[in-house]
């Protein structure tokens, strides 16, 4: 049996919605997936996306927004993001200004709850497979979202390869792997051309040797990227303490007044998961409690592996990367590594 695609748009109802892509590709396309023992899921946004089919399996829907909380609570909204300073932008049109949305949060929270774009889910399992929506609307308007599902039977590799991405010499860095001058994003393209792949996707992985270093697929904005998760991975409360800063109004109580009110919010959102899910004290409740006075890497749930789709769906035949408008794979260090570059390794596999 071929592996099915289909596309899915959905409207969140609410800045943060989650909604469950497997209900509505059933309604609309009865059991077309269902019969498939695999579906990929593909999110085309850099604020919506997909936890993969462990920790979803586990956090169930009591626990899915409390667990989104904790993270929320990290990266309040409104709390002074330099992404958010929109007249700074170099990227945004005098047209774009106006309407664009202030969603430094909700950018940060999607990489640091260690949201996929990208997913794999084993279809025998029951239940739904929620679209994690953290910007569902600007102001009062309700945001297009689409997402792509392909059923398929199994998966096979094709061919491996390895690259190297250059860091620069700063503990801290982004590396956009889709920047032109590096070449990185055609080399991708040129391996998926070698082989007749009609239906996968490319997976980049850490190699083994390398720490302190993560992957994800979000939207390279140098604000971001080069202030705003820079001090999280310096300080994981940066955000959190901001937003209490502006709440206070005695400005003399506010250096130990604002840890503490963000302390409190972060424990309160963890407690919020622990007790809906009944987990106690867990491993997981004893890291994010110890990761309180650490960098914000050690807590994190930042990606050594991240997926894209490829497809010869726009074009039959003829296979590319398929991807949003914003997303690109994007290489996160929190320590200089011995040598000027990173490297990951690349699979190729094809759905069949």
């Amino acid at each position: 049996m071929a592996p099915t695609q289909l596309s899915l748009e959905v409207t969140p109802a609410a800045r943060l919605d989650v909604i469950d892509v497997r209900a509505r590709a059933a309604a609309l396309h009865g059991e077309a997936l269902e019969a498939y023992p695999r579906c990929l899921y593909y999110s085309f946004h850099t604020t919506a996306g997909y936890l993969p089919q462990s920790l979803a399996a586990r956090l169930d829907r009591r626990g899915v927004h409390p667990y989104i909380d904790v993270f929320r609570s990290l990266f309040p909204e409104g709390a002074g993001y330099r992404h958010d300073a929109l007249d700074q932008r170099t990227d945004l049109t005098s047209a774009q200004r106006p309407v664009e949305p202030t969603n430094g949060d909700s950018h940060l929270a999607f990489m640091a709850g260690g949201l996929h774009a990208c997913v794999s889910y084993v279809m025998r399992r029951p239940g739904p497979v929620y679209l994690i929506d953290l910007d569902g609307v600007n102001g009062a308007t309700p945001r297009r979202r689409v997402t792509t599902l392909v059923g398929h039977s199994r998966e096979e590799e094709v061919a491996r390869t390895r690259i190297e991405v250059p860091v620069s010499a700063h503990p801290i860095d982004a590396v956009n792997l889709k920047e032109r001058r590096l070449g990185l994003y055609d080399e991708l393209v040129a391996f998926l051309n070698q082989h007749a792949v009609e239906k996968g996707r490319i997976r980049l992985d850490l190699a083994p040797g390398e720490q302190h270093a993560s992957l994800t697929v979000n939207e390279y904005e140098p604000l971001l990227m080069r202030h705003d998760l820079a001090d999280v991975l310096r300080n994981p409360l940066r955000f959190a303490t901001e937003k209490a800063r502006n709440a206070l109004i005695d400005p003399v109580a506010v250096p130990q007044k604002t840890i503490e009110y963000a302390k409190y919010d972060f424990v309160k959102a963890l407690n919020r998961i622990v007790d809906v899910l009944g987990l106690g004290e867990t491993r997981l409740e004893r890291l994010i409690a110890r990761a309180m006075g650490v960098p914000a890497s050690r807590f994190l749930r930042m990606k050594r592996s991240v997926s894209l789709l490829v497809s010869d769906q726009q074009t039959p035949g003829q296979s590319s990367i398929v991807a949003g408008t914003y997303q690109s794979p994007i290489l996160v260090q929190w320590r200089r590594p011995q040598r000027a570059a990173r490297v990951v390794d690349v699979t190729l596999t094809r759905f069949v």
